[in-house]
């Protein structure tokens, strides 16, 4: 067979070449699991799988016996990967996949793994069929090809549901099929739920299973973060205080979640008390550069420079360097106060300055309403090699216009004929209608213009013309530091399309190369 010359000397068949498209099609949940499982992957062909989509789609309502002739006569290799491609196909669609699935237990050459049946309950999940996911749950455990997705997908959708009595009684069953109580595989299904927003109905299960798995402090941890996540400080601290009873230590990474919450809830002085725990108590050692660095990002951000400088001396007298992100911080800290100087000499200071330095000296100056100064941070950042990002942009366009727009003394270049005339332009008549509603109207207030979404309606050619037209007139009329900014956003617009077209270029004949010089050996 021909074949491709890999790296280390191995030998890559045209073969293994499709095979590496098929899986670059697959969710990377269970394909990287088909890698470990199945020891090769039959190549699916497309014109096979077209067909037999086709027949499950229109006869999906079929009776059994007319469906599986239908299916019969569409002769082609079943195989674990094929299953799985008709997976993909119906998405959110149950009956198809159920279907075939039926079909495929007809056929004695033919046994599921928990990859295949892992990814047909998850499709059933999200076409919200409870009851069917939760007889081919009970199946699987049967099986005894139960693992840890099946855990995680099971129990996620059925918490979706507000089933919290399944829920429980997913672990009872499982562990009567030889799935024993675990306390990993807990810690494994409260994490997936608390990610997914669902703290509630993992502290149900916590609760429920008490007897039968004792948490630990990983469990607590999760919850914590997953109240945090929700913003119920309530319910955290009672989880705090009943990890606390049971004699665990919180996790550093519980207490950053919950100083971050008090912070954002602007419970300062709550959120301190927890920082001024630790340091006086044997765990200051468990304090490090990221939770230093949310201390002082937040003060600096509330303005409070004295407790963040405070905080700053302490974590250098432990010996811990400060990284570029908590110096952008400081330097925003001493802008707000006004000390300029300062700002600048620490600035200088830093050998590397990166984008968190430049943000921290454009948020500051933006802060005092000082926007040349931050369009000339802006211009030394772009001239010492230090790319902007979107951000940086919207950041410097709302600090000239304002949050909710300003009208400026030429009729072509103020803010109604620029944003409100852009997005008209950009075939977004209904925001910019809304937009003008809301403003004509004075019994309401003028709503926050989104700088962030009228820049991407225009990161492509055509903005950058507009952008470059725009430039022109704004230095008509003396705006120079705002037309350097759209000026500016519209070339890195102009070349990042230009450079994703060299690539895609690149990839193709790379790829063409490859297939070329398997022919030829």
């Amino acid at each position: 067979m021909n074949a491709i010359r890999g790296g280390g000397g191995r030998t890559i068949g045209k073969q293994t070449l499709t095979n590496l498209f098929i899986l670059t099609q697959c969710p990377r949940t269970f394909a990287a699991d088909s890698l470990l499982q199945t020891p090769s992957i039959t190549p699916v062909d497309s014109s096979h799988l077209l067909r037999v989509c086709t027949v499950l789609y229109q006869q999906q309502n079929a009776p059994d016996k007319k469906l599986h002739s239908r299916l019969d006569r569409c002769d082609f290799n079943l195989s674990h990967e094929f299953f799985l491609q008709v997976c993909n196909k119906f998405p959110y669609s149950w009956r198809p996949v159920y279907r075939f699935f039926q079909f495929t237990e007809t056929k004695p050459h033919f046994n599921h793994t928990s990859i295949s049946l892992n990814k047909m309950i998850d499709v059933i999940g999200k076409s919200h069929n409870i009851d069917l996911l939760w007889g081919v749950l009970r199946e699987i455990g049967q099986r005894r090809l139960a693992n840890g997705n099946t855990f995680r997908i099971g129990i996620k959708t059925l918490a979706s549901s507000r089933d919290l009595r399944k829920c429980v009684e997913f672990f009872h069953i499982m562990n009567r099929y030889g799935c024993s109580y675990s306390l990993d595989r807990l810690n494994m299904v409260v994490e997936t739920l608390c990610k997914s927003k669902h703290v509630n109905e993992a502290k149900h299960i916590v609760v429920k299973l008490r007897d039968y798995i004792k948490p630990d402090g990983i469990t607590y941890k999760h919850l914590i973060s997953g109240f945090c996540e929700t913003g119920d400080l309530i319910e955290a601290s009672k989880v705090w205080n009943l990890m606390v009873d049971e004699g665990f230590e919180p996790d550093i990474n519980a207490v950053e979640k919950m100083i971050e919450t008090q912070f954002k809830k602007n419970q300062f002085v709550e959120g301190l008390k927890i920082y001024q725990m630790l340091t006086t108590t044997n765990r200051i050692n468990d304090l490090g550069l990221s939770t230093y660095k949310l201390l002082i990002t937040w003060l600096c951000k509330k303005e409070k420079f004295g407790q963040a400088h405070h905080v700053f001396e302490e974590m250098r007298e432990r010996g811990i360097e400060p990284d570029n992100a908590i110096i952008g911080s400081m330097i925003y800290g001493l802008l707000t106060k006004t000390r300029i100087r300062e700002a600048y000499m620490v600035m200088e200071k830093v050998e590397n300055p990166d984008i968190n330095i430049y943000h921290g000296m454009i948020k500051g100056f933006l802060r005092l309403k000082r926007r040349k100064e931050a369009t000339d941070v802006f211009r030394e950042m772009i001239k010492r090699g230090c790319e902007p990002i979107m951000h940086t942009y919207v950041m410097l366009i709302q600090g000239h216009m304002g949050k909710r727009g300003r009208k400026g003394d030429d009729p072509l270049v103020n803010f109604d004929s620029i944003f409100v005339g852009g997005l008209i332009k950009a075939g977004k008549s209904l925001e910019a209608t809304k937009y003008v509603e809301r403003m004509m109207n004075r019994k309401l207030e003028v709503p926050r213009f989104d700088y962030n979404k009228f820049l991407h309606y225009f990161s492509n050619e055509e903005g950058a013309v507009m952008f470059e037209d725009m430039s022109k007139k704004l230095r008509e009329v003396g705006l120079f530091d705002l037309a350097d900014v759209f000026s500016r956003y519209g070339e890195k617009m102009a070349t990042r399309d230009r450079r994703r077209d060299r690539e895609k270029v690149c990839i193709d004949s790379t790829l063409k190369s490859a297939y070329n010089s398997g022919e030829s050996e």
